[in-house]
């Protein structure tokens, strides 16, 4: 030291305070730390349980986004056709559709929340490795299917607003593999639900279009039957594009993701039925 000790042994007080301080500054984090079962868990990012209106729009997520999925270009062309060919007529069957996809969603939510479990892992572990396959495999098909309609119709939409097909469906292409391989749950979850807010155009453009509200009333609460195997054919599609396998394997794989627990499935629920009430709401509109 550049200083003489003191009489008794000691070092100046200036000299030993010099010497402990750090050469730059060190960085406070804010949080908690605790010991659980001999391990040191630090708790970051603490917050308050949100309250009013910002609680009930974080509610939403998997149940909302699995039955706004229904509300693609298959699923839009079949509604409008039916829309177009029959009317007011096959509204009563909006109704009936809205309630079933509302019961099946809220039972793979329930299945989820239950044993933490995906559908095709309950499949495989109930039924055997066979039936997981098979299902699988339909599943596969049936996603197949349902994506090529998709870019056919990103396709026409994109022409629509004069960009063309040729370099809109390698783009929507190239951005699906991007959020399938980069991208985070919780990151991919806000943008769907972001794009959910497109079918609100839905409920404007209806009411812009001026409709006989007598006639809508009528459609959806009296059944209107033909006997033409138009109507079958177009009924049975109305289910067939609502009702689909991956809505549910969609749902409850979302809420094993996030851990849901069975004390925490009351919110789900909730997810569910304003999704399916939703989802059902806007296809009824745009039809």
């Amino acid at each position: 030291m550049s200083q003489q000790p003191l009489p008794d042994g000691l070092e100046p007080v200036e000299a030993v305070e010099r010497g402990a301080l750090p050469t730059a500054p060190r960085t406070v984090r804010t949080g908690l730390r605790l010991n659980i079962r001999g391990r040191s868990v630090y708790l970051r990012g603490l917050r308050r349980t949100p309250t009013g209106l910002r609680r009930w729009l974080l509610i939403l997520g998997p149940g909302l986004i699995a039955t706004s999925a229904g509300n693609d270009a298959g699923g839009i062309a079949t509604y409008s056709a039916a829309g177009a060919k029959y009317g007011y007529d096959l509204l009563w069957v909006m109704v009936l559709i809205t309630v079933s996809l509302a019961v099946v969603q809220e039972m793979c939510a329930r299945l989820g929340a239950a044993t933490g479990r995906g559908l095709v892992d309950l499949i495989r572990e109930r039924f055997g490795i066979g039936w997981a396959l098979l299902t699988v495999g339909v599943v596969l098909v049936a996603n197949g299917g349902v994506i090529i309609s998709e870019f056919v119709g990103l396709g026409a939409a994109a022409e629509l607003l004069g960009v063309g097909k040729y370099l809109a469906v390698p783009l929507g292409a190239g951005l699906l593999w991007y959020l399938i391989v980069y991208g985070s749950y919780r990151w991919v979850e806000k943008l769907f639900l972001a794009m959910t807010l497109v079918f609100f155009a839905y409920p404007a453009a209806a009411i812009m279009a001026h409709p006989q509200w007598g006639d809508v009333i009528h459609g959806a609460f009296i059944p209107q039957l033909h006997k033409d195997s138009d109507y079958l054919f177009l009924l049975v599609g109305l289910l067939g594009t609502t009702i689909t396998p991956y809505m549910q394997l969609f749902q409850q794989s979302s809420l094993v993701e996030k851990g849901v627990a069975r004390r925490h499935y009351g919110p789900e629920r909730i997810d569910t039925y304003v999704g399916a009430v939703f989802s059902e709401s806007a296809k009824k509109w745009g039809s």
